[in-house]
């Protein structure tokens, strides 16, 4: 389902356009099209695919999904997987994902199994023309310091529900109630571990060594994403290491 598809132009909207002219948009220079789709059908992936000239292999894996978070370059394309982690009303982690391609003058984000939407990110990113002007390669930062960002509040609510456990087990033993929590826990932080860990893998490639052009205005931005990362690999390996004890 598309979301939105706007052009920009040195840092300011031009249009909500229809995708059908896309191309129109395209071919006018120091222009680029930013497209938000959600659950994307076969067709609007196909549609996209020959707008933007996307590889097949990458296509493929938007249309499929369960991907591990990558960041992998394809001509002049970025592509980049993303997990979107959240708490469901029963307090069990969701897992959906975010597909970003992005461009010489086009970003598109697919977005499945998840409720966590970018719209923020987009009227953030348009009130600073001076940073949008950068092109698809802030949008890319932007959405991905967003996911980022996410995560943080999920490792605070993992270290209060462990702290939580270990009161209970001081105070009352061990217990087959608490070693489940334990258990459950340990999925939880596993997961996270899971979207935060190849990503900081993969992003070195986005400030450091052979950049892809693409990315070139924003390198010291990604490098503030990887320091996030880190930052939150500690937390999760510490509380891991906690439950293993």
């Amino acid at each position: 389902m598309l979301i939105n598809c706007v052009a920009y132009r040195d840092g300011h909207k031009l249009a909500d356009l229809p995708t059908a002219q896309i191309s129109d948009y395209l071919a006018q220079p120091g222009t680029f099209v930013w497209v938000a789709l959600r659950d994307a059908s076969a067709d609007e992936l196909a549609q996209m695919q020959e707008e933007f000239d996307l590889h097949d292999l990458a296509v493929e894996d938007a249309r499929h999904g369960h991907q591990r978070p990558k960041i992998e370059e394809y001509g002049k394309t970025v592509f980049t997987v993303l997990h979107l982690v959240e708490y469901s009303p029963t307090d069990e982690l969701r897992l959906g994902e975010v597909h970003v391609f992005a461009g010489p003058n086009f970003v598109l984000s697919v977005r499945n199994r998840s409720t966590q939407g970018f719209l923020g990110v987009r009227e953030r990113c348009e009130h600073e023309p001076e940073l949008l002007s950068q092109g698809s390669s802030f949008v890319l930062y932007a959405l991905m310091d967003a996911v980022v960002d996410r995560y943080f509040p999920l490792v605070d609510a993992m270290e209060s529900e462990l702290e939580t456990i270990e009161r209970q087990i001081f105070d009352r033993g061990a217990g087959r109630a608490n070693i489940e929590r334990l258990y459950d826990l340990k999925h939880k932080v596993t997961t996270l571990r899971h979207a935060v860990a190849p990503l900081l893998d993969a992003i070195g490639k986005l400030y450091g060594g052979r950049v892809p052009p693409v990315c070139m205005p924003s390198t010291e931005y990604f490098r503030d994403i990887a320091d996030h990362l880190a930052r939150l690999q500690t937390s999760i390996d510490t509380i891991r290491d906690t439950i293993g004890t």
